[in-house]
């Protein structure tokens, strides 16, 4: 049996969408005070591995039953790797990635859980959340044929501003998890918060909110400048869109008292902001561009005419 690489398409698209439903599946339990809803782990409650009737058991362990969606999908991208053909290292490598990376959530839930959703533990779950979503977008990406790219868009202070957009990206999402261990969310009336003054640690996120502002507006002005606006438009303009809307829910919700519908929203944006910043990155790199079997078909095709001729 072996697997198409149009088929590992749909398989490594699987896991981006599974690894986005985690997030935000996540972060209702916690938005409805929801965390501690099942006391104990794999089993709700001790005696019960279902759990039982009640608005807050339900959605914690909804969450529970998505999180072994993703267990699947995860162990279906490494069965689909190995038996991909052509197959490549790099995506076998990449699947075993997502594995490792869920069972890491679930032993980080498990503790979670056990320390009373103290913050440290919601931000090291909501994290390691964050790098399954980047290494399932790079799964996607180098299992896609990107032969549109224009080489032309390789350029070292692209590639520059995209990787420092990553980055700032990364501090902007540590932050984020640090002022909602500040807040009023904490997934559990009983659960502890960090000590910090809430209006400190918000400026704080604003801040590095504004400098990532700032490095989407230069990346677009040189991509203007250079002229090459349109080769990479199609990454760069949902990057831009989805951070200016991020920002402006985040100063809503902000200035609202942080609901928790407006937080969720959040939530979800800055998952969807995280994966157009990665594939920003990876739009202008230029050994992504084409993959070995893009080579071989091309090497092949040229060959076959230079003989007909």
């Amino acid at each position: 049996m072996s697997v198409s690489p149009a088929r590992f398409r749909v398989v490594a698209l699987a896991a981006v969408v599974a690894m986005i439903l985690i997030v935000v599946t996540g972060g209702a339990v916690r938005l409805t005070g929801s965390g501690l809803g099942c006391s104990s782990w794999p089993g709700c409650e001790p005696g019960h591995f279902v759990a039982p009737l009640g608005y807050h058991h339900l959605v914690e362990f909804g969450n529970r039953i998505v999180s072994g969606l993703v267990v699947i999908v995860s162990v279906l991208a490494v069965l689909a790797a190995r038996l991909r053909t052509p197959r490549r290292r790099d995506l076998t490598w990449l699947s075993y990635g997502l594995v490792a990376g869920v069972f890491g959530q679930i032993v980080l839930g498990a503790l979670t859980v056990h320390f009373d959703l103290r913050p440290p533990w919601v931000m090291a779950h909501f994290l390691l959340s964050m790098l399954l979503v980047l290494d399932a977008a790079v799964l996607h990406w180098r299992a896609s044929d990107h032969t549109d790219l224009d080489p032309l868009v390789v350029r070292r202070d692209v590639q520059l501003l995209s990787n420092a957009i990553v980055a700032v990206g990364a501090a902007v999402l540590v932050l984020g998890t640090v002022v909602t261990g500040t807040g009023p969310h904490a997934g559990d009336k009983r659960s502890a918060r960090f000590g910090f003054d809430l209006r400190t640690v918000a400026q704080a996120h604003a801040d590095s909110v504004m400098v990532l502002i700032g490095l989407t507006l230069g990346l677009g002005l040189v991509l203007a400048a250079t002229g090459l606006w349109r080769s990479a438009r199609s990454y760069y303009v949902p990057l831009a869109v989805v951070m200016g809307a991020q920002a402006a829910v985040g100063f809503t919700q902000y200035a609202l008292h942080v609901p928790a519908g407006l937080v969720e929203v959040h939530v979800l944006g800055a998952t969807v902001f995280w994966l157009t910043a990665i594939r920003m990155a990876l739009s202008v790199h230029a050994p992504v561009a084409l993959p070995a079997e893009t080579q071989i078909r091309a090497a092949t095709a040229t060959a076959a005419n230079s003989t007909v001729r």
